[in-house]
């Protein structure tokens, strides 16, 4: 039986963990959980929706890259907590004194300087004997960990795709993989070693949270990418003659190519989907319930031939679609509450599923309208999320001030946002802020989550879909985390947020 999202009427805010700055000024780590939470708290927010964590791809920024389904992403290790590592060398502090500066998130220098600090760290943890403490680990996490360490020690020396190895490696050989886990032992084992140590740290940072009555709430990508342990690991449970993408629609005249690979579904199923209870699995243990990402792709998944034939949905039929859709989904909330992000063109079939088993979809505030008018938000299905937008959308304030004016009569007429008439209606101010978030608040949907840059009310977004560059996924917060608790914007907003919570009856 899945577990149904019933964690009752609540706010929240999407705050990605890079986002935050740690208490030195730094990119945020896991350890940092708690003073967050405690910050959530003051504005009235019990859930802390994040992007996910899992490792991504080298070389990527975006934490939908996953190279692991199941691995957490080092760059957020909390270097301060790791006890074999004492002092970071004179051109460590140097970079991090360069990236903490920048008003980006400069994955780059952080990811240079923790690989380099935690090797170090891990080369005295060994001369002491650490790596026998790492035995009950690796013995929790066998269905995954072994086969990930050694992709990944594998990529490291070979700087290219698991397709482009040598034969008996692309094809896991039983005796080529024993003779490369031997010559790679210290590689695997030192990459064990780093996410030991994530493990521990997000593990202690999502319970101090918890302690406080946050509810953390994750995000399970919709696939990962071709050159991943988890494709190399499972590679029959995959094709690779067509990669995932969506259909043509208002957005897009083509449609869209994400270069995922396609699941076999039904092999899958035939072998008792050990893949899906794996994600299912390790989501639960990181998080208290997870947003399931395009889970219109759980129920149809739109392949695009390498060949250039025409693309085609699998399954075929609606029927079949259905039941794997509700399948899937059922599975991925047996141990953890599951919500739906069910945006862009989905049929009507996929929402009236979700609503017929209780999957709450996410209902986007300015997305929620007819021909313009928009929908009385009182009248939402308390079974869904309400939000002001997502990690793709552009922000309140531009999309406000980019609204044609029969678009923005029609939003004055809902009562909210009726004190917002005259002259300056078109210019996005403070008092607009506040007024958008009213009708989000008001919402009859039981979870809110709101973007924090909507929050503050500022024009910052987190990423431009179609687009590739150091402006996607590097927005970070001006304040340190301790900050947050003293400059005047957090402490104003914290109380703003705080007093919409309790008018709307979203405190617990």
């Amino acid at each position: 039986m899945a577990h149904r999202f019933s964690l009752g009427r609540r706010a929240g805010l999407l705050l990605p963990l890079s986002s935050v700055r740690g208490a030195a000024g730094d990119l945020g780590s896991y350890a940092d959980a708690g003073a967050v939470a405690r910050w959530l708290l003051q504005a009235g927010c019990t859930m802390w929706q994040l992007l996910p964590l899992n490792e991504v791809s080298p070389g990527q920024d975006s934490p939908y890259a996953a190279s692991s389904s199941c691995a957490l992403e080092p760059v957020y290790i909390d270097l301060r907590s790791v006890e074999d590592l004492g002092e970071l060398t004179d051109s460590e502090k140097s970079t991090i004194d360069e990236a903490r500066a920048s008003d980006r998130v400069d994955f780059a220098k952080y990811r240079n300087v923790k690989r380099d600090a935690l090797a170090r760290g891990f080369a005295k943890f060994r001369q002491r004997g650490g790596v026998g403490l790492l035995r009950e680990f690796r013995e929790e996490h066998g269905a995954w960990i072994e086969d990930w360490a050694l992709y990944r020690a594998l990529h490291e020396r070979r700087r290219k795709s698991w397709r482009d190895w040598e034969p008996e490696l692309r094809n896991r050989d039983p005796r080529a993989l024993e003779a490369a886990r031997t010559e790679l032992r210290d590689a695997i084992d030192e990459l064990v070693y780093v996410q030991w140590i994530a493990d521990r740290q997000w593990r202690e940072g999502r319970k101090a949270a918890n302690s406080l009555g946050v509810k953390v709430l994750g995000d399970l990508p919709f696939m990962v990418a071709e050159d991943s342990a988890d494709v190399w690991s499972l590679q029959h449970f995959f094709r690779f003659d067509a990669t995932v993408g969506v259909p043509p629609d208002a957005y897009s005249a083509e449609g869209q190519d994400w270069g995922l690979p396609v699941p076999q579904w039904d092999e899958m199923r035939g072998h008792g989907d050990p893949w899906l209870h794996l994600r299912a699995d390790r989501a639960a243990e990181l998080y208290d319930a997870f947003r399931v990402d395009h889970v219109v792709g759980l129920y149809r998944t739109y392949a695009r031939p390498i060949d250039k034939s025409p693309p085609f949905f699998i399954p075929a039929e609606e029927p079949r679609q259905r039941e794997q859709g509700e399948r899937i989904l059922s599975l991925l909330g047996e141990k953890a509450e599951v919500l739906a992000e069910d945006l862009g063109t989905v049929p009507d079939f996929v929402r009236l599923s979700l609503a017929e088993e209780e999957f709450p979809g996410t209902k986007v505030l300015r997305w929620e309208n007819d021909l313009g008018v928009p929908r009385d938000v009182t009248k939402f299905s308390h079974v869904s999320v309400a939000v002001t937008g997502t990690h793709d959308t552009e922000s309140l304030w531009t999309w406000w001030e980019s609204l044609a004016d029969w678009e923005r009569e029609h939003q004055l007429k809902q009562p909210q946002l009726a004190i917002l008439r005259g002259p300056d209606q078109k210019r996005y101010t403070p008092q607009t802020r506040d007024a958008l978030l009213e009708p989000a608040y008001s919402a009859s949907s039981d979870a809110l989550l709101t973007p924090i840059t909507d929050a503050l009310g500022w024009r910052d977004r987190m990423n431009t879909p179609g687009t590739v560059g150091a402006h996607n996924w590097t927005f970070r917060l001006p304040w340190r985390v301790d900050e947050l608790f003293s400059a005047p914007e957090p402490v104003a907003t914290a109380q703003r947020l705080a007093h919409l919570a309790r008018q709307h009856d979203r405190v617990r």
